[in-house]
């Protein structure tokens, strides 16, 4: 009946009991997160959707130009890639993480970036930079460096007797560090050479490294890949080029080689294991260098330095 108080569990009273406080979740609710963030950083928003489809889209469309190999390399971190910008390496993008925090290393790669010109800057998200490095710590920016564009070994000899010159070629056997490479790189423009051969495989390519190696002469100095490098070194002969092998054992010291004044490919091998088998075979001689101080051997770079000086002398 209405207004019988004995009902069980009728509220006879309009007053609250004390109940359980939110913490002041709801105070701090109302004090607000911040700026709202921009409709392209905002996840599952059709503008972010579109900026994430976007990098991929651009990544995309950079290997289909190369034929679907994506052999270009990617430098990552704040550092190496402004170490990389700073050193002439070639690049094609710079990619920079959306609201990256704007430190002295970032201004100064966008700034070097800037300058160069033709390589071209793109905001991407994070989620995709991951994507882009397999997780490894990019630091919100990515430096794209294009595949490079090897010569043909019979380029290197033919350019220089277009030029009237006696070609001064050097051959690589089993160089695995790029560092090396950009090394010899770097003594071949230094001495007048006419350019380097390397194996296909199993053999360091013109990477970041080695463009840093080199010092910014690898723009100037032209590197070829053989398929078969001792079919390479038989295609100098034919042309008129002399093959000098440089061995710990070898039977003339550099100094004593009058072939080093004329046309002649220097072929210089790992320090570990020297010239293969084939290779050293391929060669008309093989040579050494005195070594009065007792090392027993010289890495790449050195070693190539020391017999294109002795070259230069001779044709000078």
């Amino acid at each position: 009946m209405a207004g019988n108080s004995q009902r069980r569990n009728r509220r006879t009273s309009n007053k609250k009991g004390a109940q359980v406080g939110s913490g002041g979740k709801r105070r701090r609710g109302l004090e607000g997160k911040g700026p709202t963030p921009p409709a392209s950083a905002r996840k599952g928003h059709v503008q972010n959707r579109a900026a994430n489809s976007k990098a991929k889209l651009t990544a995309r469309r950079q290997v289909a130009r190369r034929g679907g190999k994506g052999t270009s390399e990617m430098v990552v971190g704040r550092n190496p890639v402004f170490e990389a910008l700073r050193d002439g390496v070639p690049a094609t993008m710079l990619y920079v993480q959306q609201y990256i925090e704007n430190d002295e290393r970032v201004r100064e790669a966008l700034q070097l970036a800037a300058d160069r010109g033709g390589i071209h800057l793109m905001e991407a998200p994070r989620p995709e930079l991951d994507r882009m490095t397999n997780g490894l710590n990019h630091q919100g920016m990515v430096l794209q460096v294009p595949p490079y564009e090897y010569a043909h070994p019979e380029d290197l000899a033919a350019a220089a007797f277009d030029e009237g010159e006696d070609p001064l070629i050097v051959a690589l056997d089993g160089i695995t560090d790029p560092r090396n490479l950009g090394a010899v790189v770097r003594s071949v423009t230094a001495f007048g050479g006419h350019g380097v051969v390397v194996p296909e495989r199993r053999a360091a390519g013109m990477t970041a490294g080695a463009w840093k190696s080199s010092a910014g002469t690898a723009a100037r100095t032209p590197v070829a890949r053989a398929t078969n490098l001792t079919r390479a070194l038989e295609g100098y002969r034919k042309a008129g080029l002399t093959i000098v092998g440089l061995a710990a054992d070898g039977e003339t010291e550099v100094g004593d080689l009058p072939a080093l004044g004329g046309p002649v490919v220097i072929v210089v091998g790992s320090e570990g294991k020297g010239l293969s088998r084939l290779v050293g075979e391929t060669c008309d001689f093989l040579v050494r260098i005195p070594m009065p101080g007792g090392a027993e051997s010289l890495n790449a770079g050195v070693a190539t330095g020391v017999v294109l000086y002795e070259a230069a002398r001779r044709r000078a």
